[in-house]
């Protein structure tokens, strides 16, 4: 079963890291994340830039609005994606619960939406094959 993990940071916090204390950081996340695959439980991730290089998108009144900045403003903004293969949802508590990343805010787990990415990869794969 496939999990979204999301990992929360204050911005503030990696901006008061000397260079040596981030990169230790990173090292034992890195290092975590290596026994995740090693276990056959990391599928894949993604480090996301600060929050205010986003654009959010919203339908209103008939089109679409653009709007600089993260849709919420608090202090601790999504840092990135971890895509991580468990059993269930306790085993996936378990595996993030030891992966350092967490010293540095909270990690947000989420099934992933099965039924709906097999809707995904079938439109994926129609479209594949009607461009070939």
């Amino acid at each position: 079963m496939k999990f979204i993990c999301m990992g929360y940071a204050d911005p503030s916090v990696f901006g008061s890291m000397s260079e040596s204390e981030l990169k230790n950081m990173m090292e034992k996340c890195f290092d975590y994340d290596d026994v995740l695959r090693a276990g056959g439980h990391f599928v894949g991730g993604e480090a996301l830039q600060e929050s205010t290089s986003a654009v959010t998108l919203r339908w209103r009144d008939g089109a679409v609005q653009a709007t600089d900045g993260p849709f919420a403003e608090t202090k601790e903004q999504l840092g990135g994606l971890l895509i991580l293969e468990a059993d269930d949802m306790e085993h996936a508590v378990a595996l993030m619960s030891k992966h350092p990343g967490v010293q540095m805010g909270p990690f947000e787990i989420r099934p992933a939406d099965e039924q709906i990415n097999d809707l995904i990869r079938q439109r994926d794969q129609a479209s594949r094959s009607a461009d070939a």
